[in-house]
Order: structure tokens, then sequence, then C-alpha cells
């Protein structure tokens, strides 16, 4: 079972349990905004029982995380917006908004308040029922509806509870890592499998995902390289504003704690990517910002030139058959 101090410790495990936000209700009412989904720096400490100068101070010390989960700021035009939208009459510059996913990561870091204990407590009863309860699974009609299913389980509920537990571990963290291994080379045979019987059957899932990552624009490709960084265990994945990236377009760190930066090229047709490209985003990996695991993801081939720059420079080069794999669910090996 997973303990609290567990939790208020590890960001990993705090961000594989986010979806849970049903059990803040099951403490007490939120109130939310009128549009339904957020609620005001304020409207939180009201729930918690704290004072704003309290949940501003832990955003402050959890920016990051908490940007990650869904907080965000509004000033301009988009607060002006947002105001018509909502009927809000502030005369405020700025406005702090959290989303219910955001809200239960403040109670999963909120140590003061015994509104937040009390949902950490449901929070880790619930997950606890989760994770000990059998998975129960329709009898298959076909082969490959079993494989699909099986890949489900193993990459939504196996592969982050693994992830988890080595985020937690001490002494058993080389073991839980080879267990992961085992766990994936199975998902991805599993993948394989089922996209080999879709083709014998006449099915062309690659098909279906080059088609929707062709049609994706530049911010849309970065925010699916994101979610495909989620997918596979990172925490703290953030998608950088474009004037201000310095060449990276994505940070992150894996599971078991390594810093990751992206570079995200959205490149149809027959173009490579050239090797001033390549020099620019390893320079920024590691000289600007050092990182553990630089990734350049493209959606068309590399050039000979960038692909030897990338090996003198450790940069890994993500392809677009292996984004489209990727994006078909093969967890990506450097990530492991």
């Amino acid at each position: 079972m997973i303990c609290e101090t567990a939790l208020l410790e590890s960001p990993a495990l705090r961000s594989s349990v986010l979806e849970r936000t049903d059990v803040l209700d099951r403490v007490k009412a939120l109130s939310l905004l009128p549009d339904g989904l957020h609620v005001t720096t304020a409207m939180v400490a009201t729930y918690f029982g704290v004072t704003v100068e309290a949940i501003r101070a832990l955003v402050h010390d959890h920016r990051t995380e908490m940007e990650a989960s869904g907080y965000h700021v509004l000033t301009g035009s988009q607060l002006s917006d947002f105001k018509q939208l909502s009927g809000i009459r502030s005369q405020t510059r700025s406005l702090a908004l959290f989303p219910r996913r955001t809200v239960l990561n403040v109670a999963m870091l909120l140590r003061d308040s015994e509104v937040a204990r009390q949902v950490r407590v449901y929070l880790m009863d619930m997950e606890y029922l989760a994770r000990t309860q059998p998975v129960e699974i329709p009898a298959p009609t076909d082969t490959a509806t079993l494989d699909a299913r099986i890949t489900h389980i193993l990459g939504k509920t196996v592969v982050p509870m693994f992830n988890a537990l080595i985020a937690t571990s001490g002494e058993h963290r080389h073991e839980l890592i080879e267990l992961r291994q085992d766990i994936e080379n199975v998902e991805r045979k599993l993948c394989w499998h089922h996209k080999r019987l879709g083709a014998l059957e006449g099915d062309t899932p690659d098909d279906d995902v080059r088609a929707t990552i062709k049609a994706m624009t530049w911010q849309a490709f970065e925010h699916h390289v994101a979610e495909l960084l989620r997918r596979d265990g990172c925490v703290d994945v953030v998608v950088r504003k474009a004037r201000t990236d310095r060449g990276i377009d994505i940070t992150g760190r894996t599971a078991d704690g390594r810093t990751v930066a992206v570079q995200c090229k959205n490149r149809a047709g027959r173009w490579t990517v050239p090797s001033a490209d390549m020099q620019k985003f390893a320079g920024a990996a590691r000289a600007i910002a050092p990182v553990d695991i630089a990734l350049f993801v493209a959606t068309c081939n590399f050039s000979h030139e960038s692909e030897a720059i990338a090996k003198l420079s450790g940069v890994i080069t993500v392809n677009r058959d292996e984004l489209e794999a990727w994006s078909a669910g093969v967890r990506l090996k450097a990530l492991r």
C-alpha cells in the first residue's frame, strides 16, 4: 500500500494518481468557477482551510509540477475573454487557475491542512483497492482483441505501478527496473503481434497513425510528443514557449529521475533534418542546459550529416518510422 510519506516525497508517485480527482469530493465539496472546470487561488485556500499565502508559496516551490498538472495564469486578452465567458468582474491583471488535477496535486503536497491529509488517506485507500483487486477481462472474441486488452492493461496499470515503486524504492530498485523492462518487452511484442495480425487482415493502423501525425500543426505535434513522454512514465513534462525555448521544445524527467530534453520537427514530404538543426539542438542540450537524455523527434528522416553529429554529441534520434511505432503504442527504448 502507498504510504503518506512516499506520496509527499515522490513526484512520480503523485503524477501516477492525478486522475483520482473524485477523492476531493469524498472529503469536501469543491466549489468551481462558472466554467465548471477551474478554481482560483482563494478558492483552493478555502477548500483546504489555509491562507492564500500558503497556496502561493506551495505553487512557488513546485511550479513545474503544478504546471504539468494544469495550473496556469491568465493575463491580457486571455484573461479578458475568460472573465467575459465566466461572468467574473474582478479588476485583477492576472488570474491563476487550478483545474481539479492541480487541486489534487496541492492536496498531495500540503502538509499543514487536515483536509489535505484526509484527501491523501482516501487516495491511498483507493489506490490500494485498485492495485489489489483482480482485473476483470471479458472473454475475448479473437486473439487480436486479447492482445489489445493485455497491452492496454500492461501500459496503463502494470508499468505505471512499477514506475511508482521504482521512484520510492531503495535496495530493490535495480531488480524492479529489470522487472519493468521484462514487462515492457512483453508489451512491445504484443503491439508488434497485434499490428502484424491487422496487416494480414487488411487493416492499416500504420496509415491511420501516419495520417494523424501529418495533419498536426507544429504546436499540436509538440503536445503529442509530450503526451507520449507522459505515457512512457515521464513526469514534470513541460512544453516550453517558442520564444524562450532556446532550442529545446520539451523538458521532463524519467521515472528514475533522469532529465530529458526534446526537440520536435514537424516536416512532411521528403524533407530531412539538416545538420544545422542537429548542431543547434546538440549545443542546447549539452551546453546551455545539460541533460541526461537528449531526444530529437522528427516526422521525417535525418540526413547523414545530422546522424553523424547526433552520434558524436549523444543525441538520440527518433525518425518517422520510429515516431509512428512510438505513437502506435511501442515504448521508446531511450526512456526505459
